[in-house]
């Protein structure tokens, strides 16, 4: 007699893995500062899909990923640019990325190295996910452009002032002479954090804290003659910020950008665990979140 039913042998496989939505955030190492009366460096470019939240330059929230199982996605944390140091001109942010087979790759371009003044030759500043800022001196540069849906312009140099950097929430100088560009707020991890702001430029004269919101680094004053001394600070690690510009006086050495960050926010029933680069894993609601702070990947 036959049955109405079938015995699957021990070598079956598991029923496939149905894909799932990931939500992002990935943002590129900030640009570095340039060598003497620098403007800042720009904001690493800023791409995101969460809740609707806002990219880069205005821009609005990107589409989400769809993600498969057995997939290995590769999970790229860009460095941030080299400030400068006597004739060498600084050093760009690197791109962030989230690349695999099934995907459109997801790349945030590097921050745009700052504009000097007293480097042979004086340089303009680079264009980058947000543009670096131009140099000040009598003979003022232009500042780097940023990229649609990624960053804001670097700042013009204004009389002796450099121009502020970049940011991926507006444009150098927006809020002041010399000022970066503040970056933008994203509640990806469960809380708001701002990230992707511009590095100050340097500031001929009495000096402040010209950095911005969002980890760009503030330039520095003539510290030598000036109340208070105020000296170059490098973008924060993981927010893509630029670093700030050297002044005239104190060797004129402008500082480093930001390393950037990747950050994967998945449903944990989806989750896999399957990870390189030990991200910093945790949870929020439904759904599980991956901070990648260096380079590796992800297994859908």
């Amino acid at each position: 007699m036959a049955f109405g039913y079938q015995v699957l042998g021990f070598g079956s496989a598991p029923p496939a893995k149905e894909p799932y939505t990931a939500d992002f955030l990935v943002i590129a190492g900030g640009g570095g500062a340039g060598y003497s009366r620098s403007g800042g460096g720009g904001a690493g470019g800023y791409r995101n899909s969460y809740s609707s939240e806002t990219s880069g330059r205005g821009s609005s929230s990107e589409s989400s990923l769809t993600l498969n199982g057995n997939i290995v996605y590769t999970i790229t944390v860009g460095g941030g640019g080299g400030g400068s140091s006597g004739d060498f001109i600084a050093d760009s942010g690197s791109d962030s990325s989230i690349a695999g087979s099934d995907i459109t790759n997801i790349v945030s371009t590097g921050g745009g190295y700052s504009g000097g003044s007293d480097q042979s030759p004086a340089n303009d500043a680079a264009d980058g996910g947000s543009g670096g800022g131009g140099r000040g001196n009598n003979t003022s540069g232009s500042g780097g452009s940023g990229t649609s849906n990624q960053g804001y312009d670097g700042a013009n140099g204004s009389g002796n002032n450099g121009g502020g950097g970049g940011g991926a929430g507006e444009a150098g100088n927006t809020d002041g002479t010399t000022y970066g560009g503040d970056g933008l707020a994203s509640s990806i991890t469960g809380s708001s954090v701002t990230r992707a702001g511009g590095g100050g430029g340097y500031q001929h004269g009495a000096g402040t804290d010209n950095g911005s919101t969002g980890g760009g680094g503030q330039g520095a004053n003539d510290w030598q003659s000036y109340d208070p001394n105020i000296s170059q600070e490098a973008g924060t690690a993981n927010t893509g910020g630029g670093g700030g510009g050297g002044s005239k006086s104190g060797g004129g050495f402008g500082a480093s950008g930001g390393s950037g960050v990747v950050i994967l926010r998945v449903p944990t029933a989806s989750y896999s665990g399957t990870t390189t680069g030990s991200p910093t894993v945790s949870t929020n609601g439904a759904d599980t979140i991956m901070v990648f702070t260096g380079s590796g990947s992800y297994t859908g």
